[in-house]
């Protein structure tokens, strides 16, 4: 199986990949996997996903779902229902021809609209937030508690923007911490239920306003310019940790002296060290190796802990053997 984050292939596997072209295609497989008790992980773009070399057991499952609509309003702003696996980029590049404004900020930004509610994504001070009105979302929360011979359908919920505890790369759906690292170096991997993730967003409801095309698109080719300038252009995984207050991670990564620091065929990014290249066959371990480095030299010299903003999934524990629950990167 690829690794989804961006431009970083590693070598695991998956015993099933499939991609889901409908909503009731997702609402079926979940209930067929919460009957049999098979593990589903669905994933979009997986931009910040970090996939075991040894893969992931059970299923895996890509939303491929990419339509949208607009509804115009009497104020003169307009209502975009789209599905939660259309590309960001996708949505901007047909919005701004037509006029409408207050996404292209994000146009480097690598994913899915759904991705993006989960971390509220965001670029140049702003986020999505700022234009979500409400999402709906699969919720297989039952499935994950339901017993062997029981039998449990997913629900399907609407959540607005007030439900959702948006905050700088946060939403309700990370209020459990993705992957993190201690003070030891130990990497300490979310549990997982059945169903992964257990809520899972369908549609985002987004207001955009109008807004001269031709103003919208020097805005978004200024925003394309800026990103290739921070976001090396060499096959990669990032950024890896959220930036601290008042801070960047880049920086202090780079005050650490690991800018361009090399770990198998994985290396630090000199351009901006929140990031890590592939320089051609690096394997899914040689990457944490350095996050974990990164991690541990910036905590010991600036006393600052990066909180990771990518998530390792996969069979990491049966690839190190460690105890369930933690792995710890080789030093």
């Amino acid at each position: 199986m690829a690794c989804a984050a961006q431009f970083v292939w590693c070598r695991g596997e998956a015993d099933l990949w499939i991609t889901i072209e409908s909503q009731k295609e997702l609402a079926d497989l979940i209930s067929v996997c919460s009957q049999e008790r098979w593990p589903l992980l669905v994933v979009g773009a997986g931009t910040n996903i970090l996939y075991a070399d040894a893969g992931v057991r059970g299923i895996v499952a890509r939303v491929n779902l990419h339509d949208y609509s607009m509804e115009t309003q009497a104020d003169g702003t307009a209502i975009v229902t789209a599905e939660a696996g259309i590309r960001w980029s996708e949505l901007i590049q047909r919005l701004v021809p037509l006029g409408w404004g207050g996404l292209e900020f994000g146009i480097g930004i690598p994913g899915t609209l759904g991705a993006g509610v989960v971390s509220n994504a965001g670029a140049h001070n702003q986020d999505l937030g700022q234009a979500l009105i409400w999402i709906d979302v699969l919720d297989a929360r039952g499935c994950n508690v339901a017993e062997e011979g029981e039998y449990a359908q997913p629900l399907v919920r609407r959540y607005y923007h007030e439900d959702l505890a948006l905050g700088y790369r946060h939403s309700r759906f990370r209020e459990q911490p993705i992957t993190q690292i201690d003070q030891d170096g130990q990497v300490i991997l979310t549990s997982h239920g059945l169903i992964t993730p257990a809520e899972l967003i369908m549609t985002v409801a987004l207001r955009v306003h109008r807004q001269d095309p031709a103003e919208l698109s020097a805005l978004r080719d200024q925003h394309v310019e800026y990103r290739k300038q921070i976001e090396p252009s060499y096959r990669h995984l990032g950024s890896i940790f959220k930036n601290p207050p008042g801070t960047t991670a880049h920086d202090l990564i780079k005050k650490a002296g690991l800018a361009g620091k090399t770990q198998g065929k994985a290396q630090i990014s000199e351009q901006n060290a929140n990031y890590i290249l592939n320089l051609g066959g690096a394997s899914a371990q040689d990457i944490v190796d350095l996050i974990v480095e990164a991690h541990q030299r910036v905590l010991a010299q600036s006393g600052v802990a990066l909180v990771l903003n990518i998530e390792l999934l996969g069979e990491w524990d049966s690839l190190i053997g460690t105890a369930p629950g933690a792995i710890v990167a080789r030093q």
